[in-house]
């Protein structure tokens, strides 16, 4: 999504979907977070012109910029080299972003081989996304799962939502 000149617009990339697939382990981690209160005080904090708060938001948008490039290029350690920069910019954010659980159970991943992880969603679920080479996933899920995550089926939805 780009914001132009004529309002809010969709920009496609042209990104390998299996190539993306072969890299990302999902997980439920049993430990949901409660983002409501986080992104609250995120915002009350934006609005009162919190100085921390804005640079994280730019180290944020510039991580998204330079993610977006290592995608089109099809450069996949860029990529996770990106979504580590991401998650660290965005756990300044306030201290409930992350929680122990949701910490441990990356540092398992990235033991195992994956090069990031990050929560993912709006926080209420809980879910985990790992990144890393596709030589390391199965050793991510294994750790997860020994960590007590429970692993998600899932596939990159490429044709999007189709009605009748």
């Amino acid at each position: 999504m780009e914001a132009q000149a004529a309002g809010i617009g969709r920009t496609a990339l042209d990104v390998d979907p299996l190539e993306l697939e072969r890299r990302i382990v999902l997980a439920y981690t049993g430990a949901p977070r409660n983002s409501g209160t986080n992104n609250w005080e995120i915002t009350k904090r934006h609005i009162d012109g919190d100085r921390h708060i804005f640079d994280c938001f730019e180290r944020i948008r510039d991580t998204a910029a330079a993610m977006r490039l290592a995608l089109e290029r099809g450069d996949w350690d860029e990529v996770g080299r990106q979504i580590a920069i991401e998650w660290e910019n965005r756990k300044r954010l306030a201290p409930g972003v992350s929680t122990p659980t949701i910490d441990g159970l990356i540092g398992q991943a990235l033991a195992a081989g994956a090069t990031a992880a990050k929560v993912c969603g709006a926080g209420g679920g809980g879910c985990l996304f790992c990144y890393g080479p596709p030589g390391s996933r199965s050793a991510v899920a294994e750790a997860l799962a020994a960590g007590g995550a429970r692993l998600l089926d899932y596939h990159i939805e490429t044709e999007g939502l189709r009605l009748g």
